[in-house]
């Protein structure tokens, strides 16, 4: 049976409580016939002489690493002239992998084209908002939108996993690294695929017209050839648009890949990709749909581990598909990236990969084993010296190793299961952050506010799509739903008329799914069923006292703290009091809605 996988905030051992749920064959992101959780690393035997591999291998036995991440940046090596494969050394790397127990994830290597194709092809590098081309040499330098770009991706790809689909030990595979940062071309092959995606959605331009009232500044279109890429500020309903379409492409780039795979790959295989937390490229809950499961690279950067950041960036990866995950890659002490490089404290690299596991982390694995001795990323951390000697963090990461090894009966099967969800939307976050009214609204911040606050109270938050299927919660909560469509409130509504209980924050209710205003006041289509209605919003220079016991609000948006209601029932709750010589209310009004209850919050919930 599966079992319920429980944590205390922040801790990081695991409970000895449990109760049955679902069948442990539905955790697809743990491996069948091995360990339920792997720790891991990634591993470039290419560039290093074979006669390396055995020892680095020794080493990572040792350090009880049981899954290496290979290949998502070897195209050169397999593919080195068009149409001429090598892989008789990937085939002796992975075999070697496995007599020392340690199973293989293939990475695609669309992220670095190799540069007989660049020459061959220059048309496929991106060209940048200033117009210029970018060069070979670096990474996520190839345009996600060309045809020809993923025409020779989709040949890599499938001969990889002609090759490797049936070998049994590779375990899975990854599309793809970090998805290019979702990077996109400014050329004309982009902008005419833009302007179909368009016309396919609107019908017709009238439509298009109307939908984001480009009266406005005499922006109307006559012609589709007309409609730019948005850079900078623009109509939001365009940018908007941008944003979804920037998350087609990229879903369409990866299934270009993934369609191939399976074409060839044993079903127990997964597919995989690595995203990075709140990253906000793309919508991660539509790219991560046709994935086994999701992963995402776990960075602290500068400084040191914020347990309630980066506990909801993991819970935000989990909610991508309701599922365990991966850490697919995390920092071994430091990274060469951030602003300021600093080694994480002795105990904390431990410590993160066992809030990782709480969170329902199924692998953790450290990029990377060892650096190459030239390249962009020399000073990045590692558990492998330049001399091919272990690092100190090597006896920590070997203790992680040896913990996992004796916990695996007890985490067989197990996934966080949460009676309160929170809703994120990126359609919201992307119109928010196109309009913020004030430099000091965070709705990000504001998320982590109620998600801190909330797991004070509950062992588990799920953080989850505003579609997503919310009857098993006993409460959801929506702090930033400012994009907030008929279809969505909705559903939202037949939550709390069945009996659950749905608190909204600032911001929600106020755009449509063309990011343009509802004719309704806050919270759209939610005010008769809420009771209540904002009549003005304020930006606030200050910190302001909430009314009540010890309540304060941040100087984000006047919403944020001090939005004056109208009560449109008698039921509803609602106080006044004055500001600066205005009538408002308090930030909250609550009201029964059918079997729940709707309760709207319009304040951040500071820690202290």
């Amino acid at each position: 049976m599966r079992l319920l996988r429980l944590f205390p905030c922040f801790a990081v051992l695991l409970c000895s409580q449990f109760v049955f749920a679902q069948p442990a064959a539905t955790v697809p992101s743990q491996i069948s016939g091995h360990d339920a959780v792997l720790l891991g690393t990634a591993w470039y035997p290419e560039q290093w002489p074979e006669s390396r591999w055995d020892e680095d291998l020794r080493l990572m036995e040792a350090a009880n690493i049981k899954v290496v991440r290979i290949t998502e940046f070897a195209w050169s090596r397999m593919e080195p002239s068009e149409g001429h494969y090598d892989f008789e050394w990937l085939d002796r790397a992975i075999a070697l992998a496995a007599k020392h127990h340690i199973v293989s994830v293939l990475g695609t290597p669309t992220a670095t084209p190799p540069a007989w194709l660049t020459l061959k092809h220059p048309e496929i590098l991106r060209v940048e908002q200033d117009g210029q081309r970018v060069t070979h040499g670096n990474r996520a330098h190839a345009s996600a939108a060309s045809v020809i770009y993923r025409d020779y991706c989709s040949r890599i790809a499938e001969q990889m996993a002609a090759r490797y689909g049936k070998n049994p030990n590779v375990v899975g595979w990854q599309i793809d690294n970090e998805y290019g940062y979702a990077l996109m071309s400014y050329d004309d092959e982009t902008r005419g695929q833009f302007r179909q995606w368009l016309k396919a959605k609107y019908g017709t331009l009238d439509n298009l017209n109307t939908r984001w009232t480009t009266a406005y500044w005499s922006q109307t279109y006559d012609d589709w050839n007309e409609i730019p890429i948005p850079i900078g500020g623009h109509n939001p309903g365009l940018m908007l648009e941008w944003k979804r379409f920037v998350t087609t492409t990229w879903t369409d780039y990866q299934r270009n890949q993934i369609d191939v795979l399976r074409a060839h790959v044993e079903p127990r295989q997964f597919i995989t990709g690595n995203f990075m937390g709140f990253f906000d490229g793309f919508d991660h809950y539509t790219i991560t749909e046709p994935l086994t499961f999701a992963a995402w690279d776990d960075y602290v950067g500068t400084g040191h581990l914020d347990p309630v950041s980066n506990g909801l960036s993991h819970d935000l990866t989990r909610g991508f598909k309701r599922e365990n995950f991966w850490v697919m890659e995390t920092q071994p002490g430091m990274v060469n990236w951030s602003k300021l490089n600093n080694f994480l404290n002795k105990g904390e690299v431990r410590v993160m990969a066992w809030q990782a596991v709480a969170h329902g982390a199924d692998e953790v694995g450290y990029w990377q084993w060892r650096s190459a001795l030239n390249g962009q990323e020399e000073y990045h951390g590692t558990l492998v010296g330049a001399d091919g000697t272990p690092v100190p963090l090597y006896e920590e990461v070997s203790q992680i190793g040896r913990e996992f090894s004796a916990t695996q009966e007890a985490l067989h099967g197990t996934a966080p299961v949460s009676d309160v969800a929170l809703l994120y939307s990126y359609d919201s976050h992307w119109a928010i952050q196109s309009q913020k009214h004030t430099e000091k609204y965070d709705d990000i911040g504001l998320l982590k506010s109620y998600y801190g606050a909330l797991r004070k109270l509950s062992q588990s938050v799920d953080v989850i799509s505003a579609k997503a299927p919310l009857r098993s919660y006993k409460l959801v909560v929506a702090p930033s739903l400012n994009v907030l469509p008929k279809d969505v409130a909705d559903h939202l509504l037949e939550y709390a008329h069945d009996g659950g209980h749905l608190v909204l924050g600032p911001r929600s209710g106020m755009k449509d799914e063309f990011n343009g205003l509802l004719p309704q006041r806050q919270p759209g289509y939610l005010v008769d069923a809420l009771g209540a209605r904002v009549e003005q919003f304020y930006a606030l220079r200050k910190m302001s006292r909430c009314p009540g016991r010890g309540g304060r609000a941040r100087p984000a948006f006047g919403r944020s703290s001090w939005d004056p209601w109208r009560p449109i029932r008698r039921s509803c709750s609602v106080t006044a009091r004055a500001m600066d010589g205005w009538t408002v209310s308090p930030p909250w009004s609550r009201v029964a809605t059918g079997k729940g209850e709707s309760l709207m919050l319009l304040l951040f919930l500071m820690r202290n």
